[in-house]
C-alpha cells in the first residue's frame, strides 16, 4: 500500500453514517482571552452549544516506535494520516471508547470511527485479534494497522471542549480551552492531568464546514484579528517532548 494508492482510496468516499464516516474542511485558529470572549459574544445569533456542553476529552496517540506517523505530519505533506483512541471523560474497561483513524489529503479531513472497550483495543494492537475488521470502516482501521505493523501508544492530548452548531446549515465549531498532554501513564483511566500546551486562557478554535466558511463567521474573524493556523496538539506536544529530551 503506498501514498497514491491511499490517495485515491479516500479522496471521493461515500459517505454513508455522519458518525462513524466523515469528510470535512476543519480550519484551526488560536485565540487569546480577550478574542475569545469577543468570538464567543458575536456568535450568539449564529450557533448554539450542543447538548453535551463543555466534555472533557482524552485522545490516545498511537505511533511507531519511532515517531514516523507524527514526523511524517509535521513535514505538512499533501496526505497525512494519524490513529487515535478516544474517550469522554475517564474511561473504564467497560464504557465505550472511540477508534479514530484520521487522514487528511488537499486540506480535506477523512475521519473513520469505530466503538469498542478497552480490552478490545488493547488485543487489536496487539495483533491478537481483529475484533474492528467487520464493515468497511473496520477493515480500513485494520488494515492501516497491518501496514504499519507496530503502533505503541506515544502521546495523550486532554482538552476541554465546547461545540457549536449552526441550527439552519451544516457548519459546526469547536472551542478547545485548556489543551494539555502527558508522555507518561499513557491510557484513558489514570487521569485528566496533563502539561498545558498553550498560555493560560488561551483555547483553539476549529471551524468544520463541508464547503465554504460563511460570509458572517468571516466577517467576524477578520474583525477579531483571529488568523488561520496549522497548530496541531500532538505536533506541538511532540515538539516540546523532543525538545525535553535533547
Amino acid at each position: 500500500m503506498n501514498t497514491a494508492e491511499k490517495l485515491e482510496d479516500i479522496v471521493s468516499p461515500v459517505v454513508k453514517n455522519p458518525i462513524t464516516v466523515m469528510s470535512r474542511y476543519e480550519l484551526k485558529y488560536l485565540l487569546n482571552p480577550i478574542q475569545k470572549l469577543f468570538f464567543l459574544k458575536k456568535i450568539r445569533t449564529h450557533m448554539k452549544a450542543d447538548e453535551f456542553g463543555r466534555t472533557s476529552i482524552a485522545s490516545l496517540y498511537y505511533d511507531t516506535p519511532d515517531h514516523r506517523l507524527i514526523r511524517a505530519s509535521l513535514e505538512r505533506p499533501a496526505f497525512k494520516e494519524k490513529i487515535r483512541l478516544r474517550s469522554y471523560g475517564l474511561a473504564t474497561d467497560t464504557t465505550p471508547v472511540y477508534l479514530e483513524l484520521k487522514r487528511k489529503a488537499e486540506g480535506i479531513v477523512y475521519k473513520r470511527r469505530v466503538p469498542g472497550v478497552l480490552p478490545e483495543v488493547k488485543r487489536f494492537f496487539a495483533g491478537e485479534s481483529d475484533v474492528f475488521a467487520g464493515g468497511q470502516v473496520g477493515r480500513e482501521i485494520t488494515a492501516f494497522r497491518d501496514f504499519y505493523r507496530t503502533l505503541v501508544p506515544s502521546c495523550l492530548i486532554i482538552y476541554d471542549r465546547t461545540a457549536y452548531f449552526e441550527p439552519e446549515g451544516d457548519l459546526r465549531l469547536t472551542i478547545d480551552e485548556n489543551p494539555r498532554y502527558r508522555t507518561d501513564y499513557l491510557n484513558l483511566t489514570k487521569s485528566m492531568e496533563g502539561i498545558s500546551l498553550l498560555p493560560e486562557g488561551w483555547c483553539i478554535l476549529e471551524v468544520k464546514v463541508q464547503q465554504a466558511m460563511p460570509l458572517w463567521l468571516s466577517a467576524i474573524l477578520d474583525e477579531g484579528k483571529i488568523y488561520k493556523t496549522s497548530f496541531s496538539k500532538y505536533g506541538e506536544a511532540y515538539r516540546r517532548q523532543l525538545m525535553h529530551v535533547q
